[in-house]
């Protein structure tokens, strides 16, 4: 029997498994992948039992140097059971998911979801400490901002909707772990758990002994959570800025990827190695000495120096957007467990938004008040409050504008109302200047169903904030003018006409009253400059028939001929301009 063909979960001594990679020469051969999984696995684990606060910096590099990527099932299910073995390490487990969480999010989002099954399979075994051992770990991952709060508000809801003893005394372990973390980061959520629990002791029939936790857990909030601290300073080790954070309610969480622990061939083992080895020296830099405890990557030292001088100049993009989609994730979480825009301003300023990622923000506030079945103006508020504090903002919302201008045809129509209410609001406080209307021309030939219904409600919603009297004022102010060209056009009467018929058609034709002037004088302007010209070209004929006296008759009459001719080729050159006759037309049909 082959015995590198299949370890049967036999134990292997390090020092003999590593002889048997050695035997073998192929290194993407299933062989050699298979011990090579089995000696990640036992690194792993190992790395992971042996962890504490004093040797976190030490471990987190060690398990850097594996291929945690391949690894990432192991090393979920290592923390887990090391977790749930050792609860009271719980702190450290999370602070190492919140290191790991920062470079491969994909690994956090995994515990998260094995976590979230856990929890569901124990509460419907009723099985309460292993129950309050996983809750617990995931109220640490709060602390950590690895799991948004809400994630552990929906477990205490659900512990609470239907109150038993079992259910009330793992609520009040985890509100120990978390409260004070939950009360900076939603304290209309708390508020509302210990309004739960101030009813479950007035009007449930439980024991006294959960009513005595029940009145402790207030008495240890009202100090402020003094005792529980969120993190203790040996364990701060990622900034609040790096962190992304996640977000899985009980309903999503359910697929654990269990196959992730099991082996499997890879037929590209060596190309991903040479990849995990590239994002290794990205993290670990010059501190890197290039060993890996599973030693599948040992190579030549003529091969190091190549790789190492091609890897300096080697940049790694992220073409997976990962880091972007956590950011427009952890803006959508926080605006919508925001009470007030306040509230979310605070918030997102404390984020941190970096320079470049300004524009996300703007998208997803304007994506989150399309998204309302009706406009809220907290969202106007909010964006009027980011437009105040950075002129930054101000530029970005008035680009925005032109672009949901013009691409408002893919908008449905209620997320169409909301985003023009929106703006509206913004052109209405003065957070955007009123410059940007000069995108929107009012004519039949540049404008769609759509992008009437768009001026139609901007030009409604204006109206209700100004009053009809002050917005015509404004529209009349002379330094605006020029941009406002569009909306009440002047160079051609079919469009003046289209836009005084539209004013009209939604209620707002005293706007229009210049433009009426306008069409309505028209003609006599057209008249007044075609008899200028007539009068300029009499003026030249007899100028030339002076200069003709001493001429001969013949010559005379020759002249006279061809000054004749050059007044009636003239004259006809007036009457058949195009955009004179055309507006003349026009004119007379009115």
């Amino acid at each position: 029997m082959d015995h590198f063909s299949y370890t049967g979960g036999a134990y292997i001594p390090p020092a003999r498994l590593r002889m048997m990679q050695e035997q073998i020469t192929d290194k993407s051969s299933e062989n050699y992948q298979r011990l090579s999984w089995e000696a990640l696995k036992k690194s792993i684990n190992g790395l992971v039992n042996k962890v504490n606060v004093g040797n976190m910096s030490d471990i987190i590099r060690e398990l850097f140097k594996e291929n945690i990527v391949r690894g990432r099932g192991l090393l979920a299910r290592s923390v887990i059971t090391a977790q749930a073995a050792s609860p009271t390490f719980t702190h450290v487990y999370a602070a190492l998911v919140a290191v790991i969480n920062t470079k491969f999010p994909q690994i956090g989002e995994l515990l998260l979801k094995r976590l979230l099954i856990q929890f569901k399979r124990t509460m419907k075994r009723g099985d309460k400490a292993t129950c309050l051992t996983t809750a617990k770990f995931l109220a640490h991952l709060v602390n950590q901002q690895v799991i948004h709060e809400l994630v552990i508000l929906e477990i205490l809801t659900v512990f609470l909707e239907n109150p038993t003893e079992d259910s009330v005394e793992v609520a009040v372990g985890v509100i120990k772990e978390c409260g004070k973390k939950l009360g900076e980061l939603s304290p209309t959520g708390i508020r509302g758990i210990f309004d739960r629990f101030r009813s479950i002791i007035q009007d449930s029939d439980i024991g006294k002994r959960v009513q005595y936790m029940i009145e402790v857990l207030f008495a240890i909030r009202k100090d402020d959570f003094k005792d529980y601290p969120t993190v203790i300073e040996e364990l701060v080790l990622v900034e609040e800025s790096d962190q992304i954070t996640h977000f899985l309610s009980l309903d999503d969480a359910a697929d654990g990827e269990n196959i992730l622990n099991i082996f499997k061939f890879d037929p590209d083992y060596l190309q991903n190695e040479e990849r995990y080895q590239v994002l290794r020296k990205g993290i670990l830099g010059d501190d890197d000495d290039g060993s890996s405890a599973s030693g599948s990557d040992e190579e030549s030292d003529d091969d190091d120096d190549d790789d190492e001088e091609e890897e300096k100049g080697t940049m790694i993009l992220d073409q997976t957007e990962t880091n972007l989609v956590a950011l427009r994730r952890n803006i959508y979480l926080t605006i919508q467990s925001s009470l007030d825009f306040e509230e979310c301003a605070h918030k997102l300023l404390k984020m941190e938004i970096k320079p470049g990622q300004e524009k996300e923000l703007c998208s997803m506030i304007i994506d989150c008040c399309a998204q309302e079945r009706s406009y809220l103006r907290m969202y106007g508020l909010l964006a009027q409050r980011f437009c105040q504090l950075n002129k930054t903002y101000v530029e970005l919302y008035d680009e925005i504008f032109q672009d949901q201008y013009e691409n408002c045809h893919r908008l449905e129509t209620n997320k169409l109302r909301n985003v023009v209410k929106f703006f509206a609001h913004l052109f209405f406080t003065d957070a955007i200047p009123w410059t940007a209307l000069s995108c929107i021309h009012l004519n039949e030939d540049e404008t769609t169903s759509s992008s009437r219904i768009f001026a139609k409600i901007l030009l409604q919603e204006l109206s209700e904030y100004m009053g009809i009297m002050k917005l015509n004022k404004r529209f009349r102010d002379e330094t605006l003018a020029e941009f406002f060209e569009g909306l009440f056009p002047r160079n051609n009467p079919s469009y003046t006409r289209f836009a005084i018929n539209f004013f009209t058609s939604i209620g707002l034709g005293a706007l229009t009253d210049e433009l009426r002037a306008h069409l309505k004088n028209a003609p006599k302007l057209i008249m007044a400059q075609k008899r200028a010209v007539e009068s300029s070209d009499d003026s030249s004929s007899s100028d030339s028939n002076s200069d003709s006296d001493s001429d001969s008759d013949s010559s005379s009459e020759s002249t006279s001929s061809s000054s004749g001719s050059s007044e009636d080729s003239g004259r006809n050159s007036i009457f058949f301009d195009p955009p004179i006759d055309l507006i003349i037309y026009y004119s007379l049909k009115g």
